[in-house]
C-alpha cells in the first residue's frame, strides 16, 4: 500500500470520528434544551422513527425523505383512517379534576372505616404514598355530606373513607414492582391501624397495564424542532433575539427558555439557544449565539397542525429579521415540502393517540407526558 493510500485512509478515519463527535455534541445539546423546556425529555426531532423501548438511549437523526411513519418499527399506522386492529383503545376521560381518578392511568386503593379517620393516620399514609416516587391522587368520603371530595388533611374528623391513586406511567417510565408494593403496603398498613376495610388492586395486572401504556407512549413521545441559524461567521445578539421573540408573543422564563403559551397558560412551543448557554434574563444582554431552536412537544399540544403552522411562521419571521436560515438538526434547509411531510407525520401520531384514548393535549396526555 502506497503512502498516498495510507494517508487517504487516515484522513477518512479522522472525518468519520469528527462526524461522530459532532453528532454526539448535538445530541447532548438537544436533550438539554428539551429537558429545560418541558421538564422531562421526550424523544427527539425533526420527526424521527421511535424505538420500541422507553426511554431511548441513542439519538436517531431526522429523516425528512422517509415514510410518514414506519408502522413496522413504531407500531402506528401511517394512515390514521385505518388504525392498527391489534391495539385496544383505552377509555377516554375529559377534564379530570384534581381529586378524580383515571381508571386506566391510576392504580386505585380504597379504605372504608366505621368511624372518622384520624388526621394523623391520613398524614402518615399520604407521606408514605408520596415516597413511592410516582404522582398520586387522593379523595375522601365526607360523612357529613355523604359525598366524595378532595382530601383536606385538616378535616380528618369528617372522613370515613379514602381513595388513593398511584399514577402508573409518566415520562420517567412505568411504575415498578417495588413502587407498587410500597403503595399497597402503605394503604394496607394504614387500614390495619384504624381497623378499617381495605381494597387494593391486583399488582400484577397493574404492572402489565403500566408496561402496555408505556410501550405505546414510547412510540409517540416526539418533539418537532426547527432551527434558525446564522450565516457562516455571523452571530445573533441576545438583545435582538429577545426583542423579536417577545414581539412574536414569547415570554422569557427564569430557566432561560422562551415559552409561547395559549390563553390557559399552557405551553404550545418554546424557543431556546441552539448553543449550550441558556437565555438567562440577567445574561441575555451580553449573549450572542449562532442559532436558536423552536420545539413543539407533540403529545402535550392539542390542535397540533395549527400550532405547527404557527411555529413555522414565527420561525420564518425570525429567520428573516435575524438574517438567518431555517434548518433541521442536520443543518439541512427546510423546504415547504419538508414541512408538509412533518405535518403528515404529526397527523399520524395524533391519529394513533386518538385511537388509543389519549388525545394529544388532553388531560390524560398531559398526565402521561409529564
Amino acid at each position: 500500500m502506497s503512502d498516498l493510500q495510507i494517508s487517504l485512509l487516515a484522513i477518512g478515519a479522522l472525518v468519520v470520528v469528527a462526524v461522530f463527535l459532532y453528532n454526539w455534541i448535538q445530541e447532548r445539546r438537544f436533550r438539554r434544551r428539551l429537558g429545560e423546556a418541558f421538564g422531562e425529555k421526550p424523544e427527539d426531532v425533526l420527526l424521527e422513527r421511535q424505538p420500541a423501548t422507553f426511554p431511548a438511549e441513542d439519538r436517531l437523526e431526522p429523516q425528512l425523505e422517509g415514510d410518514a411513519l414506519d408502522a413496522s418499527s413504531a407500531g402506528i399506522a401511517a394512515d390514521t383512517t385505518s388504525p392498527p386492529a391489534a391495539a385496544a383503545p383505552w377509555p377516554a376521560r375529559e377534564a379530570l379534576a384534581e381529586a378524580e381518578f383515571d381508571d386506566v392511568l391510576d392504580c386505585v386503593a380504597e379504605i372504608q372505616a366505621d368511624r372518622a379517620i384520624p388526621e394523623t393516620a391520613i398524614s402518615e399514609l399520604m407521606s408514605k404514598i408520596a415516597a413511592c416516587g410516582k404522582p398520586a391522587r387522593a379523595a375522601s368520603f365526607n360523612s357529613e355530606t355523604g359525598s366524595w371530595e378532595a382530601l383536606d388533611r385538616r378535616a380528618g374528623s369528617r372522613y370515613t373513607g379514602l381513595k388513593l391513586g398511584l399514577q402508573l406511567v409518566n415520562r420517567s417510565g412505568p411504575v415498578n414492582p417495588p413502587q407498587l408494593a410500597m403503595f399497597s403496603d402503605a394503604v394496607t398498613s394504614a387500614a390495619d391501624k384504624i381497623h378499617a376495610r381495605v381494597s387494593v388492586p391486583d399488582v400484577q395486572a397493574a404492572l402489565q397495564t403500566a408496561r402496555d401504556i408505556d410501550a405505546f407512549c414510547a412510540t409517540v413521545d416526539v418533539a418537532i424542532g426547527v432551527n434558525v441559524v446564522a450565516a457562516e461567521g455571523k452571530v445573533f445578539s441576545g438583545t435582538k433575539i429577545r426583542a423579536l421573540a417577545e414581539a412574536a408573543g414569547f415570554k422569557l422564563e427564569p430557566n432561560g427558555v422562551f415559552h409561547f403559551r395559549d390563553e390557559q397558560r399552557r405551553t404550545l412551543f418554546t424557543l431556546d439557544n441552539h448553543e449550550p448557554a441558556p437565555f438567562l434574563p440577567e445574561q441575555i444582554k451580553t449573549l450572542s449565539t449562532g442559532g436558536v431552536t423552536m420545539l413543539l412537544d407533540v403529545p402535550r399540544v392539542a390542535d397540533g397542525l395549527d400550532v405547527l403552522e404557527r411555529m413555522v411562521d414565527i420561525a420564518h419571521a425570525l429567520a428573516s429579521a435575524l438574517g438567518g436560515r431555517l434548518v433541521d438538526d442536520n443543518r439541512v434547509e427546510l423546504s415547504e415540502a419538508g414541512i408538509a411531510r412533518i405535518g403528515q407525520q404529526l397527523s399520524s401520531i395524533r391519529g394513533a393517540m386518538e385511537h388509543h384514548g389519549i388525545p394529544a393535549g388532553s388531560a390524560r396526555a398531559l398526565r402521561l407526558f409529564s
